[in-house]
């Protein structure tokens, strides 16, 4: 019977009319999606049949006279679970899971309700990565000021989208004029009233959001200021003077007076077993 009843099902989805409705699901991977069979008012439910319709065409679930079956085999074998409202709850979802299904519904005097739902699972996301980049000029900018790009980066994820936002203001966004690259790089002008002001990357997709935050103006004092050198400038001209020291200190050390008496001191032992050589063979 219930074999007859499915292909009755699929008999008056193909000829008979009926009402369609569309909708829209959001989910998470590792997390679960339910899929709502919306009804009107009044119809009372007497079969369901629930189908994937893309990637590829899987029958997932059917009630057919107060029955639940779900052991239909699909991709979604063991993971699907229909509800006494007969919406279906997929988990644990997966990236493949993404698609388009079908519910359709008949009532008691035979009318037929039929709802397509699309599914879309995103990646969770991950922490972004933030990297101060400062750049400093003597005469382009004002006094112990400095430039900063803030740069955000999310690894191995699509779909998201880059704000930035000031701490400890009101206002969670940043005016466009400073962003670039879609949102991932902030430029920023910064002075010494801006020590403590930390800016925040956070980066979402339609189903979660993550966020890093930076204290650029640390990295502004790690760089020089116009007019004086850095500890990078200092060591470049240090490493190389010290390493000709060395290098003069090991040649005056080889060729210098200690060297020279050196020498003298080993002519003067080769001298003396000359001298000594010829008695060796004397009785």
């Amino acid at each position: 019977m219930a074999v007859w009843s499915l292909w009755s099902l699929l008999l008056w989805e193909a000829l008979l009319p009926m009402v369609i409705t569309s909708a829209q699901v959001q989910g998470q991977v590792g997390g679960s999606a339910l899929l709502a069979a919306d009804q009107p008012p009044g119809f009372q439910v007497r079969e369901a049949i629930w189908r994937s319709l893309w990637p590829s065409e899987e029958l997932l679930a059917t009630f057919f006279r107060g029955s639940p079956e779900m052991l239909y085999r699909s991709r979604f074998l063991g993971r699907a679970q229909l509800h006494s409202n007969l919406s279906l709850e997929l988990r644990p979802l997966e990236s493949a899971d993404s698609g388009n299904f079908s519910v359709l519904l008949v009532d008691k005097q035979g009318r037929a309700w039929t709802q397509t739902l699309q599914l879309k699972v995103y990646d969770a996301v991950p922490r972004p990565v933030v990297k101060v980049f400062i750049a400093v000029s003597g005469d382009a900018q004002p006094p112990r000021t400095c430039q900063a790009f803030l740069s955000c980066w999310a690894p191995n994820i699509s779909d998201i989208t880059y704000t930035w936002r000031r701490e400890g203001t009101v206002d969670l966004g940043m005016e466009s004029g400073g962003l670039f690259t879609d949102g991932q790089v902030l430029s920023v002008s910064l002075g010494p009233g801006d020590k403590g002001v930390a800016y925040s990357c956070i980066v979402s997709n339609p189903v979660s959001w993550d966020l890093a935050t930076v204290t650029p103006w640390e990295s502004c004092h790690r760089q020089a200021a116009p007019g004086r050198a850095s500890y990078k400038d200092v060591l470049l001209v240090v490493m190389p003077v010290l390493l000709l020291l060395i290098v003069a200190g090991l040649s005056a050390w080889h060729w210098g007076p200690w060297s020279g008496k050196k020498k003298k001191d080993v002519c003067a032992d080769e001298v003396d077993q000359e001298t000594e050589s010829p008695l060796v063979g004397l009785p």
